[in-house]
Protein backbone atom coordinates (compact mmCIF):
# COMPACT_ATOMS: atom_id res chain seq x y z
CA UNK A 1 0.00 0.00 0.00
CA UNK A 2 1.32 3.39 -1.01
CA UNK A 3 1.88 5.75 1.61
CA UNK A 4 0.08 9.06 1.71
CA UNK A 5 2.34 12.24 1.09
CA UNK A 6 1.95 14.24 4.72
CA UNK A 7 0.33 17.46 3.99
CA UNK A 8 0.06 20.27 6.82
CA UNK A 9 -1.62 23.76 7.28
CA UNK A 10 1.18 26.32 7.65
CA UNK A 11 -0.17 29.51 9.38
CA UNK A 12 2.87 31.83 7.58
CA UNK A 13 1.10 30.64 4.17
CA UNK A 14 -2.33 30.02 4.74
CA UNK A 15 -2.41 26.56 2.89
CA UNK A 16 -1.72 22.91 3.17
CA UNK A 17 1.88 21.97 2.46
CA UNK A 18 3.91 18.62 1.85
CA UNK A 19 5.72 18.47 4.54
CA UNK A 20 9.77 17.85 4.20
CA UNK A 21 12.31 18.19 6.47
CA UNK A 22 15.63 20.64 6.81
CA UNK A 23 17.58 17.13 7.52
CA UNK A 24 16.36 14.13 6.04
CA UNK A 25 14.77 11.16 8.82
CA UNK A 26 15.09 14.33 11.32
CA UNK A 27 12.36 16.63 12.58
CA UNK A 28 12.67 19.58 14.89
CA UNK A 29 9.74 21.08 16.32
CA UNK A 30 8.97 23.60 19.42
CA UNK A 31 5.53 23.93 20.85
CA UNK A 32 5.36 26.73 23.17
CA UNK A 33 4.16 25.35 26.67
CA UNK A 34 2.48 26.99 29.76
CA UNK A 35 2.66 29.75 31.95
CA UNK A 36 2.90 28.10 35.66
CA UNK A 37 0.90 29.76 38.33
CA UNK A 38 -2.15 27.54 38.63
CA UNK A 39 -3.80 24.31 37.75
CA UNK A 40 -3.72 23.97 34.05
CA UNK A 41 -7.03 24.21 32.34
CA UNK A 42 -8.73 21.82 29.00
CA UNK A 43 -7.56 24.55 26.63
CA UNK A 44 -4.03 24.06 27.88
CA UNK A 45 -4.64 20.32 27.72
CA UNK A 46 -5.96 20.18 23.88
CA UNK A 47 -3.03 22.09 22.47
CA UNK A 48 -0.39 19.32 24.39
CA UNK A 49 -2.96 16.58 23.17
CA UNK A 50 -2.29 17.44 19.63
CA UNK A 51 0.35 17.56 19.53
CA UNK A 52 1.75 15.04 21.08
CA UNK A 53 -0.62 13.20 18.49
CA UNK A 54 1.70 14.97 15.81
CA UNK A 55 5.14 13.72 18.00
CA UNK A 56 3.48 10.33 17.63
CA UNK A 57 2.21 10.34 13.90
CA UNK A 58 6.28 12.08 13.07
CA UNK A 59 7.32 8.91 15.25
CA UNK A 60 5.35 6.77 13.25
CA UNK A 61 6.26 7.66 9.76
CA UNK A 62 9.88 6.76 11.10
CA UNK A 63 11.48 10.29 12.03
CA UNK A 64 13.54 11.14 14.40
CA UNK A 65 11.93 14.03 16.49
CA UNK A 66 13.37 16.80 18.63
CA UNK A 67 10.77 17.70 20.41
CA UNK A 68 10.79 21.23 22.78
CA UNK A 69 7.96 22.05 24.99
CA UNK A 70 9.21 24.78 27.04
CA UNK A 71 7.65 26.36 30.94
CA UNK A 72 7.57 30.00 31.51
CA UNK A 73 8.39 30.72 35.08
CA UNK A 74 9.08 34.19 34.85
CA UNK A 75 6.23 36.24 33.94
CA UNK A 76 4.01 38.69 35.71
CA UNK A 77 1.60 36.56 36.35
CA UNK A 78 3.13 34.28 38.26
CA UNK A 79 4.84 37.19 40.28
CA UNK A 80 1.47 38.96 41.32
CA UNK A 81 0.21 35.36 41.71
CA UNK A 82 3.08 34.77 44.28
CA UNK A 83 2.38 38.02 45.85
CA UNK A 84 -0.77 37.63 46.87
CA UNK A 85 0.46 33.80 48.67
CA UNK A 86 2.85 35.20 49.96
CA UNK A 87 5.14 32.74 48.20
CA UNK A 88 8.33 32.33 46.03
CA UNK A 89 7.74 33.00 42.59
CA UNK A 90 9.89 30.21 41.42
CA UNK A 91 8.73 27.82 43.85
CA UNK A 92 5.41 28.81 42.86
CA UNK A 93 6.27 27.90 39.36
CA UNK A 94 7.83 24.80 40.40
CA UNK A 95 4.88 23.54 42.04
CA UNK A 96 2.74 24.00 39.20
CA UNK A 97 5.52 22.69 36.19
CA UNK A 98 5.07 19.96 38.06
CA UNK A 99 1.12 19.51 38.51
CA UNK A 100 1.35 20.04 35.11
CA UNK A 101 3.58 17.13 34.17
CA UNK A 102 1.19 15.31 36.24
CA UNK A 103 -1.57 16.03 34.42
CA UNK A 104 0.16 14.91 31.09
CA UNK A 105 1.26 11.74 32.66
CA UNK A 106 -2.23 11.11 32.92
CA UNK A 107 -3.29 12.52 29.50
CA UNK A 108 -1.10 9.84 27.62
CA UNK A 109 1.35 12.20 26.24
CA UNK A 110 4.41 11.05 25.93
CA UNK A 111 7.63 13.11 27.51
CA UNK A 112 9.31 16.01 25.16
CA UNK A 113 12.87 15.68 24.48
CA UNK A 114 13.56 18.66 26.04
CA UNK A 115 11.60 20.82 28.40
CA UNK A 116 13.43 24.06 29.33
CA UNK A 117 12.30 26.69 31.63
CA UNK A 118 13.41 30.16 31.59
CA UNK A 119 15.03 31.04 34.82
CA UNK A 120 17.56 28.29 33.26
CA UNK A 121 18.77 29.94 29.73
CA UNK A 122 19.03 33.17 30.96
CA UNK A 123 22.16 33.39 29.58
CA UNK A 124 21.11 32.06 25.94
CA UNK A 125 18.25 35.21 26.48
CA UNK A 126 20.89 38.11 27.29
CA UNK A 127 23.06 36.64 24.79
CA UNK A 128 20.08 37.00 22.09
CA UNK A 129 18.78 40.57 23.31
CA UNK A 130 22.56 41.87 22.67
CA UNK A 131 23.13 40.54 19.40
CA UNK A 132 19.41 41.81 18.40
CA UNK A 133 20.91 45.24 19.47
CA UNK A 134 24.07 45.22 17.94
CA UNK A 135 22.24 44.74 14.59
CA UNK A 136 20.48 47.96 16.11
CA UNK A 137 16.96 46.57 15.93
CA UNK A 138 16.64 46.82 20.07
CA UNK A 139 17.51 49.78 22.04
CA UNK A 140 18.04 50.86 25.93
CA UNK A 141 15.91 53.15 28.22
CA UNK A 142 16.64 53.41 32.06
CA UNK A 143 17.33 49.20 32.22
CA UNK A 144 14.66 48.23 29.99
CA UNK A 145 15.17 46.73 26.43
CA UNK A 146 12.84 47.70 23.86
CA UNK A 147 12.53 46.04 20.33
CA UNK A 148 11.87 48.37 17.42
CA UNK A 149 9.06 47.47 15.23
CA UNK A 150 9.27 49.90 12.99
CA UNK A 151 13.04 48.63 11.89
CA UNK A 152 11.64 45.47 10.76
CA UNK A 153 9.50 46.04 7.27
CA UNK A 154 8.30 42.34 7.55
CA UNK A 155 6.54 42.71 10.95
CA UNK A 156 3.07 41.27 10.85
CA UNK A 157 3.93 38.35 8.20
CA UNK A 158 2.47 35.44 10.54
CA UNK A 159 -0.50 37.63 11.57
CA UNK A 160 -1.71 39.65 8.86
CA UNK A 161 -1.68 42.39 11.39
CA UNK A 162 -0.97 45.83 10.02
CA UNK A 163 0.50 48.37 12.02
CA UNK A 164 -1.68 51.34 10.64
CA UNK A 165 -4.79 49.15 12.01
CA UNK A 166 -3.61 49.14 15.14
CA UNK A 167 -4.63 52.16 17.66
CA UNK A 168 -2.18 52.20 20.87
CA UNK A 169 -3.28 53.01 23.73
CA UNK A 170 -6.79 51.80 23.13
CA UNK A 171 -6.35 48.89 25.81
CA UNK A 172 -3.08 49.46 27.50
CA UNK A 173 -1.54 52.35 28.40
CA UNK A 174 1.74 53.73 25.89
CA UNK A 175 5.08 53.99 27.33
CA UNK A 176 6.21 57.22 26.54
CA UNK A 177 9.94 56.11 26.33
CA UNK A 178 9.08 53.83 23.53
CA UNK A 179 10.35 55.01 20.08
CA UNK A 180 6.92 53.52 18.97
CA UNK A 181 3.61 52.56 20.55
CA UNK A 182 4.26 48.98 19.23
CA UNK A 183 7.33 48.35 20.17
CA UNK A 184 8.14 45.41 22.82
CA UNK A 185 10.03 44.65 25.93
CA UNK A 186 12.98 42.48 25.18
CA UNK A 187 14.27 42.88 29.11
CA UNK A 188 12.48 44.54 31.85
CA UNK A 189 14.53 46.38 34.54
CA UNK A 190 14.41 45.47 38.55
CA UNK A 191 11.59 46.46 40.72
CA UNK A 192 11.02 45.63 44.01
CA UNK A 193 9.69 42.55 45.24
CA UNK A 194 10.07 41.00 41.77
CA UNK A 195 12.80 38.58 40.89
CA UNK A 196 15.87 39.76 38.66
CA UNK A 197 19.21 38.89 37.26
CA UNK A 198 21.78 40.45 36.14
CA UNK A 199 22.48 42.21 32.77
CA UNK A 200 24.50 44.31 30.94
CA UNK A 201 21.45 47.29 31.49
CA UNK A 202 21.03 46.42 35.05
CA UNK A 203 19.70 44.21 37.23
CA UNK A 204 15.96 42.68 35.97
CA UNK A 205 14.14 39.57 33.43
CA UNK A 206 13.59 38.90 30.30
CA UNK A 207 9.97 39.80 28.67
CA UNK A 208 8.01 37.07 27.40
CA UNK A 209 8.35 37.06 23.72
CA UNK A 210 12.46 36.30 24.02
CA UNK A 211 12.40 33.46 25.78
CA UNK A 212 10.74 31.25 23.24
CA UNK A 213 13.19 32.73 20.31
CA UNK A 214 16.28 32.34 22.76
CA UNK A 215 14.96 28.60 23.59
CA UNK A 216 14.32 27.35 20.13
CA UNK A 217 17.48 28.15 18.83
CA UNK A 218 19.35 27.41 21.76
CA UNK A 219 18.10 23.41 20.92
CA UNK A 220 17.19 23.70 17.43
CA UNK A 221 19.39 26.80 15.93
CA UNK A 222 17.49 29.19 13.96
CA UNK A 223 16.56 26.78 11.39
CA UNK A 224 14.20 23.86 12.01
CA UNK A 225 11.04 22.44 10.99
CA UNK A 226 7.78 23.25 13.60
CA UNK A 227 6.95 25.68 15.58
CA UNK A 228 3.28 25.57 17.00
CA UNK A 229 0.94 27.08 19.90
CA UNK A 230 -2.75 27.73 20.54
CA UNK A 231 -3.96 30.12 17.64
CA UNK A 232 -4.36 32.78 20.41
CA UNK A 233 -0.41 32.78 20.23
CA UNK A 234 -0.31 34.36 16.66
CA UNK A 235 -0.76 37.72 17.60
CA UNK A 236 1.35 39.12 18.93
CA UNK A 237 3.68 35.94 20.57
CA UNK A 238 4.79 34.23 17.61
CA UNK A 239 4.58 37.40 15.13
CA UNK A 240 6.86 39.08 17.67
CA UNK A 241 9.09 35.43 17.98
CA UNK A 242 9.67 36.05 13.85
CA UNK A 243 10.70 39.73 14.43
CA UNK A 244 13.18 38.98 17.61
CA UNK A 245 14.85 35.43 15.39
CA UNK A 246 15.31 37.31 12.32
CA UNK A 247 16.71 40.58 13.80
CA UNK A 248 19.77 38.33 15.97
CA UNK A 249 20.00 35.63 12.70
CA UNK A 250 19.30 36.51 9.53
CA UNK A 251 19.64 32.88 8.67
CA UNK A 252 16.18 32.07 10.68
CA UNK A 253 13.71 30.14 9.21
CA UNK A 254 10.71 27.71 10.45
CA UNK A 255 9.26 25.83 7.90
CA UNK A 256 5.66 25.30 9.10
CA UNK A 257 3.85 27.48 11.82
CA UNK A 258 1.11 24.96 13.14
CA UNK A 259 -1.75 26.29 15.30
CA UNK A 260 -4.44 24.39 17.19
CA UNK A 261 -7.76 26.30 18.01
CA UNK A 262 -9.41 27.00 21.09
CA UNK A 263 -11.85 24.97 23.77
CA UNK A 264 -14.62 26.98 24.12
CA UNK A 265 -17.35 26.94 26.26
CA UNK A 266 -21.00 28.40 24.87
CA UNK A 267 -18.94 28.96 21.79
CA UNK A 268 -16.62 31.64 24.20
CA UNK A 269 -13.25 30.94 24.37
CA UNK A 270 -12.15 29.03 27.44
CA UNK A 271 -9.63 31.02 29.52
CA UNK A 272 -8.39 32.08 32.78
CA UNK A 273 -8.95 35.34 32.47
CA UNK A 274 -12.94 34.92 31.68
CA UNK A 275 -13.65 32.62 34.47
CA UNK A 276 -14.97 30.44 32.17
CA UNK A 277 -12.40 27.28 32.50
CA UNK A 278 -12.42 23.92 34.03
CA UNK A 279 -9.11 22.36 34.94
CA UNK A 280 -7.74 19.13 33.75
CA UNK A 281 -7.56 18.09 37.24
CA UNK A 282 -11.39 18.80 37.30
CA UNK A 283 -12.85 17.17 34.60
CA UNK A 284 -9.98 13.64 35.55
CA UNK A 285 -11.68 13.70 38.50
CA UNK A 286 -14.91 12.70 36.58
CA UNK A 287 -13.95 11.25 33.39
CA UNK A 288 -10.80 8.88 32.67
CA UNK A 289 -7.75 10.45 31.50
CA UNK A 290 -8.75 8.37 28.04
CA UNK A 291 -11.79 10.05 27.97
CA UNK A 292 -11.06 13.83 28.03
CA UNK A 293 -8.11 12.93 25.06
CA UNK A 294 -10.80 11.37 22.78
CA UNK A 295 -12.94 14.15 23.31
CA UNK A 296 -9.66 16.79 22.81
CA UNK A 297 -9.31 15.14 18.96
CA UNK A 298 -12.86 14.57 17.96
CA UNK A 299 -12.33 17.76 16.51
CA UNK A 300 -9.87 18.62 13.63
CA UNK A 301 -6.91 20.18 15.67
CA UNK A 302 -7.23 23.53 14.46
CA UNK A 303 -11.30 24.08 14.84
CA UNK A 304 -12.96 25.47 17.33
CA UNK A 305 -13.77 22.40 19.79
CA UNK A 306 -16.90 23.50 22.19
CA UNK A 307 -16.64 21.41 25.78
CA UNK A 308 -19.89 20.08 26.33
CA UNK A 309 -21.13 17.30 29.19
CA UNK A 310 -22.45 15.35 26.40
CA UNK A 311 -19.39 14.96 24.41
CA UNK A 312 -17.70 13.67 27.32
CA UNK A 313 -20.58 11.44 28.10
CA UNK A 314 -20.38 9.98 24.22
CA UNK A 315 -16.62 10.20 24.37
CA UNK A 316 -16.48 7.82 27.35
CA UNK A 317 -18.74 5.46 25.99
CA UNK A 318 -16.76 4.88 23.06
CA UNK A 319 -13.91 4.03 25.23
CA UNK A 320 -15.64 1.46 27.10
CA UNK A 321 -17.24 0.00 23.73
CA UNK A 322 -13.36 -0.46 22.76
CA UNK A 323 -11.89 -1.70 25.93
CA UNK A 324 -14.48 -3.59 26.44
CA UNK A 325 -14.27 -5.57 23.20
CA UNK A 326 -10.38 -5.83 23.30
CA UNK A 327 -11.67 -7.59 26.62
CA UNK A 328 -13.88 -10.33 25.16
CA UNK A 329 -11.25 -10.73 22.76
CA UNK A 330 -8.88 -11.66 25.23
CA UNK A 331 -11.05 -14.01 26.89
CA UNK A 332 -11.76 -15.98 23.89
CA UNK A 333 -8.17 -16.20 23.27
CA UNK A 334 -6.94 -17.09 26.72
CA UNK A 335 -9.76 -19.77 26.52
CA UNK A 336 -9.38 -21.08 23.41
CA UNK A 337 -5.10 -21.43 24.55
CA UNK A 338 -6.56 -23.41 27.25
CA UNK A 339 -7.96 -25.87 24.98
CA UNK A 340 -4.90 -26.31 23.23
CA UNK A 341 -6.56 -24.63 19.61
CA UNK A 342 -3.83 -21.75 19.86
CA UNK A 343 -1.05 -24.43 19.19
CA UNK A 344 -1.40 -24.22 15.26
CA UNK A 345 -1.71 -21.07 15.01
CA UNK A 346 2.32 -20.63 13.66
CA UNK A 347 1.71 -23.61 11.03
CA UNK A 348 -1.86 -21.83 9.77
CA UNK A 349 -0.41 -18.44 9.68
CA UNK A 350 2.68 -19.46 7.48
CA UNK A 351 0.05 -21.44 4.49
CA UNK A 352 -2.81 -18.74 5.39
CA UNK A 353 -1.80 -16.20 7.33
CA UNK A 354 -5.02 -14.45 7.71
CA UNK A 355 -8.54 -14.70 5.77
CA UNK A 356 -9.21 -12.42 2.97
CA UNK A 357 -12.26 -10.80 5.61
CA UNK A 358 -9.88 -10.20 8.23
CA UNK A 359 -7.42 -8.40 5.46
CA UNK A 360 -9.93 -6.53 4.07
CA UNK A 361 -10.71 -5.14 7.43
CA UNK A 362 -7.10 -4.34 8.15
CA UNK A 363 -6.49 -3.28 4.97
CA UNK A 364 -9.28 -0.48 5.19
CA UNK A 365 -8.55 0.29 8.67
CA UNK A 366 -4.92 0.96 7.81
CA UNK A 367 -5.72 2.92 4.58
CA UNK A 368 -8.42 5.20 6.17
CA UNK A 369 -5.89 5.76 8.64
CA UNK A 370 -3.35 7.12 6.61
CA UNK A 371 -5.24 9.01 4.49
CA UNK A 372 -6.74 11.17 7.58
CA UNK A 373 -3.65 11.29 9.46
CA UNK A 374 -1.50 12.39 6.09
CA UNK A 375 -4.63 15.01 5.56
CA UNK A 376 -2.99 17.70 8.38
CA UNK A 377 -3.53 15.02 11.42
CA UNK A 378 -7.75 14.82 10.55
CA UNK A 379 -8.55 12.86 14.11
CA UNK A 380 -11.76 13.96 13.56
CA UNK A 381 -14.18 11.26 13.49
CA UNK A 382 -10.93 8.69 13.65
CA UNK A 383 -12.60 6.24 15.67
CA UNK A 384 -15.63 5.81 13.49
CA UNK A 385 -16.09 4.41 10.29
CA UNK A 386 -13.06 1.70 9.39
CA UNK A 387 -11.66 1.58 12.96
CA UNK A 388 -15.52 0.30 13.80
CA UNK A 389 -16.28 -1.72 11.29
CA UNK A 390 -12.59 -3.82 12.58
CA UNK A 391 -14.58 -3.18 15.72
CA UNK A 392 -17.61 -5.02 14.84
CA UNK A 393 -15.67 -7.96 12.71
CA UNK A 394 -13.79 -9.22 15.97
CA UNK A 395 -17.63 -8.98 18.25
CA UNK A 396 -18.99 -10.90 15.08
CA UNK A 397 -15.89 -13.45 14.90
CA UNK A 398 -16.92 -13.62 18.56
CA UNK A 399 -19.85 -14.58 17.88
CA UNK A 400 -18.89 -17.06 15.53
CA UNK A 401 -16.41 -18.51 17.45
CA UNK A 402 -18.73 -19.79 20.31
CA UNK A 403 -20.38 -22.24 17.55
CA UNK A 404 -19.41 -25.58 16.91
CA UNK A 405 -16.57 -24.84 14.28
CA UNK A 406 -13.83 -26.91 12.49
CA UNK A 407 -10.66 -26.74 14.17
CA UNK A 408 -9.36 -25.31 11.07
CA UNK A 409 -12.10 -22.80 10.89
CA UNK A 410 -11.37 -21.95 14.32
CA UNK A 411 -7.80 -21.39 14.41
CA UNK A 412 -8.33 -18.84 10.80
CA UNK A 413 -10.79 -17.23 13.40
CA UNK A 414 -8.65 -16.38 16.47
CA UNK A 415 -5.29 -15.54 13.37
CA UNK A 416 -8.35 -13.01 12.54
CA UNK A 417 -8.77 -11.84 15.93
CA UNK A 418 -5.14 -11.31 17.14
CA UNK A 419 -4.59 -9.36 13.61
CA UNK A 420 -7.59 -7.23 13.41
CA UNK A 421 -6.94 -6.66 16.93
CA UNK A 422 -3.07 -5.67 16.56
CA UNK A 423 -3.92 -3.51 13.49
CA UNK A 424 -6.52 -1.71 16.08
CA UNK A 425 -4.18 -1.14 19.14
CA UNK A 426 -1.55 0.04 16.53
CA UNK A 427 -3.81 3.53 15.87
CA UNK A 428 -4.58 3.78 19.15
CA UNK A 429 -0.98 3.81 19.85
CA UNK A 430 -0.61 6.29 17.26
CA UNK A 431 -3.41 8.44 19.06
CA UNK A 432 -2.31 8.16 22.21
CA UNK A 433 -5.59 6.46 23.45
CA UNK A 434 -3.63 2.73 23.93
CA UNK A 435 -3.58 2.26 27.98
CA UNK A 436 -0.62 0.91 29.36
CA UNK A 437 -3.47 -0.94 31.52
CA UNK A 438 -4.77 -4.15 31.05
CA UNK A 439 -8.48 -3.95 29.64
CA UNK A 440 -9.92 -5.47 32.70
CA UNK A 441 -8.37 -2.54 34.42
CA UNK A 442 -9.54 0.00 32.10
CA UNK A 443 -12.93 -0.79 32.05
CA UNK A 444 -12.93 -1.12 35.95
CA UNK A 445 -11.71 2.60 35.98
CA UNK A 446 -14.68 3.94 33.42
CA UNK A 447 -16.89 2.21 35.93
CA UNK A 448 -15.26 3.74 38.94
CA UNK A 449 -16.02 7.05 37.53
CA UNK A 450 -19.31 6.91 36.33
CA UNK A 451 -20.50 5.48 40.08
CA UNK A 452 -18.70 8.80 41.45
CA UNK A 453 -20.48 10.84 38.19
CA UNK A 454 -24.10 9.03 39.43
CA UNK A 455 -23.43 10.28 43.20
CA UNK A 456 -23.44 6.85 44.66
CA UNK A 457 -20.89 3.92 45.35
CA UNK A 458 -21.26 0.49 43.50
CA UNK A 459 -23.06 -1.11 46.43
CA UNK A 460 -25.97 1.10 45.65
CA UNK A 461 -26.06 0.03 42.66
CA UNK A 462 -26.27 -3.21 43.29
CA UNK A 463 -28.81 -2.85 45.83
CA UNK A 464 -30.86 -1.50 43.25
CA UNK A 465 -29.95 -4.15 40.72
CA UNK A 466 -31.48 -6.73 43.57
CA UNK A 467 -34.55 -4.79 44.23
CA UNK A 468 -35.30 -4.75 40.67
CA UNK A 469 -34.93 -8.30 40.80
CA UNK A 470 -37.28 -8.54 43.32
CA UNK A 471 -40.00 -6.62 41.90
CA UNK A 472 -39.86 -8.44 38.62
CA UNK A 473 -40.27 -11.62 41.06
CA UNK A 474 -43.27 -9.91 42.41
CA UNK A 475 -44.45 -8.69 38.95
CA UNK A 476 -44.66 -5.43 39.85
CA UNK A 477 -42.53 -4.13 36.71
CA UNK A 478 -43.69 -0.71 36.84
CA UNK A 479 -41.43 -0.44 39.56
CA UNK A 480 -38.49 -2.49 37.51
CA UNK A 481 -39.02 -0.08 34.67
CA UNK A 482 -38.65 2.39 37.06
CA UNK A 483 -35.26 1.71 38.38
CA UNK A 484 -33.87 0.92 34.92
CA UNK A 485 -35.07 4.04 34.01
CA UNK A 486 -34.17 5.83 36.94
CA UNK A 487 -30.33 4.14 36.90
CA UNK A 488 -30.06 4.80 32.99
CA UNK A 489 -30.79 9.25 33.82
CA UNK A 490 -27.84 8.77 35.92
CA UNK A 491 -25.47 7.02 33.26
CA UNK A 492 -25.93 3.66 34.71
CA UNK A 493 -27.36 0.84 32.43
CA UNK A 494 -28.84 -2.47 33.52
CA UNK A 495 -28.63 -5.63 31.08
CA UNK A 496 -30.01 -9.03 31.49
CA UNK A 497 -27.95 -11.77 30.60
CA UNK A 498 -29.34 -14.90 31.36
CA UNK A 499 -30.45 -14.97 34.68
CA UNK A 500 -28.38 -12.88 35.78
CA UNK A 501 -28.25 -8.89 36.12
CA UNK A 502 -25.20 -6.67 35.49
CA UNK A 503 -24.11 -2.82 35.03
CA UNK A 504 -22.12 -0.97 32.82
CA UNK A 505 -21.49 2.84 32.28
CA UNK A 506 -23.30 4.26 29.60
CA UNK A 507 -24.95 7.56 27.95
CA UNK A 508 -27.33 9.27 30.65
CA UNK A 509 -30.47 9.06 28.93
CA UNK A 510 -32.88 11.62 30.00
CA UNK A 511 -36.15 10.31 32.13
CA UNK A 512 -39.52 11.45 30.26
CA UNK A 513 -41.21 13.53 32.41
CA UNK A 514 -45.01 12.31 34.05
CA UNK A 515 -47.99 12.78 32.14
CA UNK A 516 -50.23 15.70 33.31
CA UNK A 517 -52.77 14.93 35.94
CA UNK A 518 -55.86 15.09 33.43
CA UNK A 519 -53.71 13.09 30.87
CA UNK A 520 -52.65 10.11 33.62
CA UNK A 521 -56.14 7.81 33.44
CA UNK A 522 -56.76 8.79 29.53
CA UNK A 523 -55.89 5.61 27.32
CA UNK A 524 -52.78 5.59 25.41
CA UNK A 525 -52.76 4.75 21.46
CA UNK A 526 -51.39 1.78 20.81
CA UNK A 527 -48.79 3.11 18.46
CA UNK A 528 -47.77 5.17 21.14
CA UNK A 529 -47.30 2.46 24.21
CA UNK A 530 -44.43 1.22 25.02
CA UNK A 531 -42.99 -1.82 25.86
CA UNK A 532 -42.95 -2.96 29.91
CA UNK A 533 -40.40 -5.27 30.96
CA UNK A 534 -43.33 -7.71 31.47
CA UNK A 535 -43.17 -7.52 27.62
CA UNK A 536 -39.57 -7.90 26.12
CA UNK A 537 -36.29 -7.55 28.01
CA UNK A 538 -35.00 -4.68 26.37
CA UNK A 539 -31.57 -2.98 26.67
CA UNK A 540 -31.70 0.42 27.39
CA UNK A 541 -31.19 3.51 24.67
CA UNK A 542 -27.11 2.69 23.86
CA UNK A 543 -28.14 -0.80 23.46
CA UNK A 544 -31.21 -0.38 20.76
CA UNK A 545 -29.09 -0.61 17.76
CA UNK A 546 -27.42 -3.58 18.97
CA UNK A 547 -30.09 -5.45 20.63
CA UNK A 548 -31.51 -5.24 16.85
CA UNK A 549 -29.20 -7.09 15.13
CA UNK A 550 -29.32 -10.21 18.09
CA UNK A 551 -32.11 -11.91 20.00
CA UNK A 552 -33.78 -10.99 22.89
CA UNK A 553 -31.22 -9.82 25.83
CA UNK A 554 -31.86 -13.37 27.58
CA UNK A 555 -30.53 -15.02 24.53
CA UNK A 556 -27.68 -12.50 23.87
CA UNK A 557 -24.14 -13.44 23.97
CA UNK A 558 -22.30 -12.05 27.12
CA UNK A 559 -19.87 -10.18 24.99
CA UNK A 560 -21.71 -8.03 23.27
CA UNK A 561 -24.05 -7.35 26.27
CA UNK A 562 -21.18 -5.71 28.06
CA UNK A 563 -20.77 -2.78 24.99
CA UNK A 564 -22.64 0.20 23.83
CA UNK A 565 -23.12 0.83 20.40
CA UNK A 566 -20.59 3.95 19.43
CA UNK A 567 -22.37 6.99 18.25
CA UNK A 568 -21.33 7.76 14.91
Amino acid sequence: MAKEEFRVYNSMTQQKEVFTTKEPGKVGMYVCGITAYDFSHIGHARAAVNFDVLYRYLMHLGYEVTYVRNFTDVDDKIIRRANESGENPLSLSERFCQEYLADMNDLQCLSPTHQPRVSDHLEQIKDMITQIINNEYGYVVDGDVFFSVEKFPNYGQLSGQKLENHRAGERVAVDPRKRSPFDFALWKAAKPGEPSWESPWGHGRPGWHIECSAMSAHYLTFKFDIHGGGIDLIFPHHENEVAQSCAACQESKISYWMHNGHVTNNNEKMSKSLGNFFTIRQITERYHPLVLRHFLISAHYRSPLNYTVSQLDSASDTIYYIYQTFQDCEDALLQHQGENLTEGLGKTAKKDPVSSAAEECINNLRSEFQTRMADDLNTAHILTGAFQEALKFINSTLTSLKKKQPKKQQLSMIQALISVKKELREVLDVLGLLSSSTSSEVLQQLKDKAVKRAGMVEDDILKLIDDRTQARKNKDFARSDQIRAELSALGIALMDVGKETIWRPCVPVELAPPPPPSEQNKPTPLAEKKPTEQQVAQPPAVEQNKAAQEQTVQDAQPHEENKATVPV
